[in-house]
């Protein structure tokens, strides 16, 4: 039986890029304006998160466990931190993860896109931060579909972050350079600052055969104690 090659311990091991090490490496009580800067906007949660459990949830949307075919589309690698006000790490946090195929269609019974479906596509990752709050997602870019006549989402993944103890976050997370980012009525909904939180450049591999790879700091706020 074909066995997936990107673990969640793989995953959580792909380290992140220095920008996201940086703040997810401070342990120090935070400034007004250096929670502000970090705060990441809460987004919709859409109409699409998943009704049924599945029993392949890990780290590597790419590949089904017991299956040998792997998903259509372009591979990429999303390295991730989780912090709260404070800018420290938060360990043992539970990650959402969930996004439509290449073709712009999620795996969902109450998606109308005619786009097809894509068998061998994981779909949804569900994730535990490490010690130092990080996690890692293999995944491919997913397509963009219709909402209407004049409106089409781009490429986008939803995120949910939770914890006890803290607020729950949910929000989205593009792709930069999409030619459809300045037309999104969600992401045009967010102040260029916040904008810039959610939107996340992807740089390449020095070696020709890995994906690309982009990193995406998700800041959870304490709930107050009465």
């Amino acid at each position: 039986m074909p066995r997936k090659k990107f673990t969640r311990r793989a995953a959580l091991h792909v380290g992140l890029g220095a920008a996201a090490g940086a703040v997810a490496g401070k342990a120090f009580a935070a400034s007004p304006r250096q929670e502000e800067e970090c705060a990441t906007p809460h987004q919709t949660e859409g109409p699409f998160f998943p009704k049924k459990d599945q029993l392949d949830k890990d780290a590597d949307m790419t590949l089904i466990d017991g299956q040998s075919t792997t998903a259509l589309g372009e591979v990429i690698l999303i390295k991730g931190t989780v912090i709260d006000e404070s800018l420290s790490p938060v360990a043992g946090a539970i990650v959402d993860a969930w996004q439509a195929n290449t073709h712009g269609r999620y795996h969902h019974e109450d998606d109308p896109n005619p786009a097809p479906e894509d068998p061998n596509f994981q779909g949804w990752a569900k994730l535990k931060t490490d010690e130092d709050g990080s996690f890692g997602i293999r995944t491919i870019v997913p397509g963009a579909y219709p909402v209407n006549e004049t409106w089409w989402r781009p490429p986008h993944i939803h995120f949910k972050v939770a914890k006890r103890g803290y607020h729950e976050l949910t929000t989205q997370m593009y792709f930069d350079g999409n030619e459809l980012n300045p037309r999104d009525q969600l992401l045009q909904e967010l102040t260029p600052d916040e904008q810039a939180r959610l939107v996340v450049g992807f740089r390449s591999s020095p070696d020709e055969d890995q994906p690309r790879v982009g990193n995406l700091v998700l800041m959870i706020k304490k709930v107050a104690q009465g």
